[in-house]
């Protein structure tokens, strides 16, 4: 019985490989809301000089307007809650929530409204916007590369995934502990599957 589980997984995976769209053009338009099982917030700096420090947030919600035609017209906009940070390390965790660096009591979330897209090249488009961060906000651009869309077998969601990234100075946001022996300068991952609503 196990076995034949396994097959049907298998199987089921192979499907949805098969069925994935690869052209972004081909992607349905439509409105679509942020997966928060599978979608990961990464973050990453120096630290001291002797190894680069990784972390994540957790529970972000977000919303999407995608008009694969007119990619220009797309809207986007993330929340991250930060109390959900996360590195590993529970003492770093409640020093980062903290008033020194994001105050999360004072400014509990992060957010992100897209204000315009532009397509770089098939499959990647830039992502300009403004991000709104311990009660700053400052304009960013993120490159966001489409992985795909297709059926999502296990829920049967229409999904369309993206990879984006992007680096910021979270000294431009006001938080500056500790720069620059701990990396002024911020790498942010974002993985972002969006199902349809």
């Amino acid at each position: 019985m196990r076995i034949l589980a396994v097959l049907l997984l298998l199987a089921s995976a192979a499907a949805a490989r098969a069925a994935n769209v690869t052209d972004p053009a081909q992607v349905r338009a439509g409105d679509y809301t942020l997966e928060p099982s599978h979608a990961q917030v990464l973050f990453s700096y120096g630290h001291l000089g002797f190894s680069t420090f990784y972390g994540r947030f957790n529970a972000a919600a977000g919303a999407l307007q995608l008009d694969p035609k007119k990619p220009a017209s797309s809207q986007l906009s993330v929340t991250i809650p930060v109390d959900s940070v996360s590195t590993g390390n529970p003492k770093l965790d409640e020093e980062l929530r903290g008033k020194q660096f994001f105050d999360a009591a004072k400014y509990p979330t992060i957010s992100f409204t897209a204000r315009h897209v532009s397509v770089a090249h098939k499959g990647v488009a830039q992502v300009a916007g403004d991000l709104t961060m311990h009660g700053v906000t400052r304009p960013v651009t993120l490159l966001a590369k489409f992985n795909g869309a297709g059926i999502n077998p296990i829920d049967k969601a229409y999904t369309v995934g993206f990879e984006v990234s992007g680096h910021v100075k979270r000294s431009d946001f006001g938080i500056s502990q500790y720069v620059p022996m701990v990396g002024d300068d911020v790498t942010l991952i974002i993985s972002a599957p969006f199902e349809a609503k």
